[in-house]
């Protein structure tokens, strides 16, 4: 194991009164690889903004200004999240939901609607002509 010392004692983080949390298992289980940058930034602001039961009533035109983003970028992170089973949306209520388990990867190739994203190695093999 790796011996760890940080680079800036003065601003070691400490758990804040307030509530939040990001779980690792985002990036472990990789959730991430999913979305779109639209989604990952919608999905990490109500993750920062969210009450404890992981709610928040935060408006499409607040959440737009507070991540520059145009509507329909904004209508397309949340059905991207939606569709990842990250949160749940009722408006004008959001809920980011606990993590469940990673779906397992298609054994045959489907079609992609536009806009949505893929994992590097789909690219990869799209790229060198394997399956898309």
């Amino acid at each position: 194991m790796m011996h760890k010392i940080p680079i800036h004692h003065d601003r070691i983080r400490t758990t804040p009164s307030q509530f939040s949390w990001v779980d690792h298992r985002l990036v472990r289980d990789r959730h991430l690889e999913r979305l779109s940058h639209e989604a990952a930034a919608l999905y990490l602001f109500l993750v920062t903004v969210a009450d404890c039961q992981g709610l928040s009533y935060y408006s499409d035109a607040s959440v737009c200004q507070h991540l520059t983003l145009e509507a329909p970028a904004l209508a397309a992170a949340r059905v991207c999240l939606r569709n990842a089973g990250l949160v749940a949306y009722r408006k004008p209520l959001y809920q980011v939901l606990a993590l469940g388990d990673v779906p397992a990867p298609a054994t045959s190739p489907t079609r992609r609607s536009a806009g949505e994203p893929m994992a590097l190695t789909e690219i990869f093999n799209k790229l060198a002509g394997g399956t898309p």
